[in-house]
């Protein structure tokens, strides 16, 4: 029986020998084939020298200026000896005690996780990660592998950890840690965290302030202080509390620096209407590298290899837009709000919780399996989040709900400035702030443009024979072939069914009526030949609605229309990189812009139009930059407003610039309340009157501010020169007929441009001459 049972043992043993030999056979077969790659590449030693040796890439304005860096391990790299000692000793007392003891992996704290964490189920004794290990994270990530995820990525963070601890030294290690690690707000390095939340330099962080922002390390959004100040405060008071215990700080010095709260002064600088460029910048950059390194044997990358990228932004001019987009939505935003007493579109519960299912929390909820019940409960439910308001950055306890609304009710505006010779862009700003919405509307969004469409209704119809002082009824006409469509003005009352208006003035005063039957004259396909030629590239619709400007077109069409007009109908590619150079300067990549094309619009009729718009700034719908804004210089433009006041558009011209304005909203379901304020001469024309009103002040935009429009011919002063209105003569008042109702047909128009019996009898005769330039 004994014999039985000593054998029974035997057999356990050399089982459980087995077992063991097997689980760590398995291991380090497992571990081999992460070292030799089979899961993916592990840094070499080698690898791991670029950690330092990477520099940011720099994107230039067009004088040399640094408008922002592209970096991949850090925003703002500051030295070693520019951490204070306190910060170091709270980073070390806080996340690895053990650093100066172990060579990359500390594997005593390793078996204390292991114990106390998954044998024992206490989950305070920490994560068990050296900071070379987060290092590793930080620098290179982690990758999905499934059910293997967790070992994987562990063992090789374990593997690259021993390799940078063999590369460099602690205090390169503890540099390059506080470079990369990221923070709370989405804030990458501790030399962006201190700007951020206590708008200093990490040089001048005092114990508690570092110990604040040690503290965040641990959960980034759990431990925001701007979001959670009470729970910071406790994480805090713990990182205290281990300096204390590992004596970097004496009883009292804890104590005292415990009793203080943390007293935030939140950095005001604002680059965040610059990002819209930068972003744009990234992408197109990384396009041309990429094509380059196809070709190359050596391999670029923007964020390691210090290039220079050479652009036409102006940086001055830049920020002068940036500024006053910030200042005309600033003061905006509580005007449209205040218009809205009830019905307010962006409480809709119906909309916000369309808007919701797109968001990632409703997708959270969803895949939990909550009842309707439940998840709508959830998605009502108030926490603290930061939100902008009235342009500043603020804490609000809102609910999803409420945030999705907040947002809704956000007037957004974008600005593109371009030299119409070149078609370098000057100034971009993609949207109000970047925090609120990172879609850039200059370069994926298409709008209704509204009357800015006019100008080329009326190039058409000069092209086509018609003069700025041919004479149109203002009389609202119902179109019975295209739905009894009955286009009005917006602001204009007929007070004398008799009156007649010259072109020149319609144009002026933005006149709709007379633009679709000018539009009629000219032939809807004329105007969408000429469109296309002046850089319109969107679908534009074959109806009369065309003349009011119902074409969805980006913002560097019109741009590039504008540009045209300014140009002696030359129009020029827009372009905004001009060269890419290496760290040594080496070019890269040059970009020379295409030549100008001239588009299907004479040049005489081209400076016509620009007279038009030039009376449309000193008379019409954009007087204000001469009234309100007092600006003397030769100044062109056009505004515009979509249906429902959706869309607010400004365009200007002068000489050596020309500036595209929208302002309006993201969701398109909402729009301002009334036209007085939601109107293109209100809504979008300030951002460029305060911008420019700025530029005319500094004598460097001398060059831009002070130039002259090309003078007007003789003839073309004797084209322009007739009444704005004249009224029917008696025998035409007597005896024609009004037109209410008719089909459209843009085929009526003459090649001899005949007119009525009393206009080719009663007309005066200047008006009733060939238009000859």
């Amino acid at each position: 029986m004994a014999k039985s049972k000593k054998k029974k043992n035997i057999s356990v043993f050399r089982l459980f020998l087995w077992g063991m030999t097997i689980l760590i056979g398995s291991f380090f077969i497992f571990f081999g084939s992460i070292y030799i790659g089979l899961w993916g590449k592990v840094q070499t030693e080698s690898d791991l020298q670029n950690i330092k040796q990477s520099e940011a890439t720099e994107i230039l304005d067009y004088k040399g200026a640094v408008i922002d860096k592209f970096y991949k391990y850090n925003r703002q790299s500051i030295s070693y000896s520019a951490f204070p000692k306190h910060l170091i000793e709270a980073l070390l007392a806080t996340e690895d005690a053990r650093f100066y003891e172990h060579d990359g992996v500390d594997n005593y704290s390793l078996l204390r996780v292991f114990f106390k964490t998954i044998l024992s189920g206490d989950r305070s004794s920490g994560g068990g990660s050296t900071l070379t290990q987060q290092l590793v994270k930080n620098i290179y990530g982690r990758k999905s592998y499934g059910f293997f995820s967790l070992p994987v990525n562990k063992l090789k963070e374990s593997i690259i950890a021993k390799r940078i601890e063999n590369a460099y030294s602690k205090k390169e290690i503890l540099e390059l840690y506080l470079n990369t690690v990221p923070f709370s707000g989405n804030t990458y390095g501790i030399e962006s965290a201190a700007n951020r939340f206590f708008n200093k330099t990490t040089s001048k962080l005092s114990v508690s302030e570092s110990a604040t922002l040690v503290g965040t390390l641990k959960a980034n959004h759990s431990y925001n202080p701007r979001l959670f100040p009470e729970r910071s405060q406790l994480r805090r008071d713990v990182v205290l509390s281990q300096m204390e215990k590992y004596g970097y700080l004496t009883s009292e010095k804890a104590t005292s620096a415990m009793n203080t709260s943390i007293q935030l002064k939140l950095s005001k600088r604002n680059t965040f209407q610059r990002q819209f460029f930068v972003d744009l910048i990234k992408s197109e950059v990384e396009a041309i590298l990429d094509s380059l390194n196809s070709k190359n044997d050596y391999t670029y990358n923007i964020e390691e290899d210090g290039l220079k990228i050479h652009t036409t932004l102006d940086l001055e001019q830049q920020m002068l837009l940036e500024a006053s987009v910030k200042k005309h939505i600033g003061n905006l935003q509580p005007q449209f709000e205040a218009e809205y007493k009830t019905d307010l579109p962006w409480k809709d519960k119906a909309l916000l919780l369309r808007i919701a299912k797109n968001t990632k929390v409703y997708n959270r909820l969803k895949r939990s399996k909550i009842s309707e019940e439940q998840l709508l409960d959830s998605l009502q439910k108030k926490r603290p989040i930061e939100i902008l308001k009235n342009g500043e950055s603020t804490v609000l306890h809102l609910s999803t709900l409420d945030s999705i609304s907040h947002s809704l009710k956000q007037l957004n505006a974008a600005s593109l400035s371009v030299n119409p010779k070149t078609g370098a862009i000057l100034a971009y700003v993609g949207g109000v702030d970047y925090r609120t919405s990172k879609f850039d509307i200059i370069k994926n969004s298409r709008r209704q443009v509204g009357s800015s469409f006019k100008p080329i209704v009326y190039a058409s119809a000069l092209k086509d024979g018609l003069k700025p002082c041919d004479y149109f009824s203002a009389k609202e006409v119902t179109y019975s072939n295209f739905k009894d469509w009955k286009p009005q003005n917006s602001s204009f009352k007929e007070e004398d069914p008799h009156l007649n208006f010259s072109m020149k003035h319609a144009l002026t005063h933005s006149l709709n009526t007379i633009s679709v039957k000018v539009l009629e004259r000219a032939g809807i396909e004329n105007i969408i030949t000429l469109a296309k030629s002046m850089g319109v590239t969107s679908h534009m619709v074959s109806e009369p609605s065309l003349a009011l400007g119902v074409a969805e077109l980006n913002m560097k069409e019109l741009a590039k229309v504008y540009s045209s007009i300014a140009n002696q109908s030359k129009v020029p590619e827009i372009h905004f990189i001009t060269k890419i150079t290496s760290k040594t300067g080496e070019v890269i990549a040059e970009f020379t812009p295409a030549q100008s094309k001239p588009s299907k619009l004479g040049v005489d009729h081209n400076r016509i139009v620009l007279a038009l718009l030039e009376n449309v700034v000193d008379e019409g719908t954009a007087s204000r930059l001469r009234t309100t804004f007092k600006l003397r210089q030769d100044l062109a433009g056009k505004t515009g407003t979509t249906q429902g006041n959706k869309d607010g558009w400004f365009a200007a011209i002068t000489p050596e610039l020309v500036n595209i304005t929208w302002v309006g909203h993201n969701n398109q379901s909402i729009n301002f309340k009334s036209t007085r304020l939601g109107q293109g001469s209100n809504s979008a024309l300030p951002i460029f009157g305060t911008m420019y009103q700025q530029m005319v002040k500094q004598d460097r935009f001398n060059e831009i501010t002070r130039a002259k429009f090309l003078p007007l011919s003789k003839n073309q002063k004797e084209a322009l020169n007739c009444d704005d209105i004249k009224r029917d003569g008696f025998f035409k008042r007597l005896f024609s007929k009004d037109e209410i109702e008719k089909n459209f047909d843009d085929e009526k128009v003459k090649k001899d441009n005949k007119e009525g019996f009393f206009s080719r009898f009663f007309g005066s005769k200047k008006n009733s001459t060939n238009f000859k330039l």
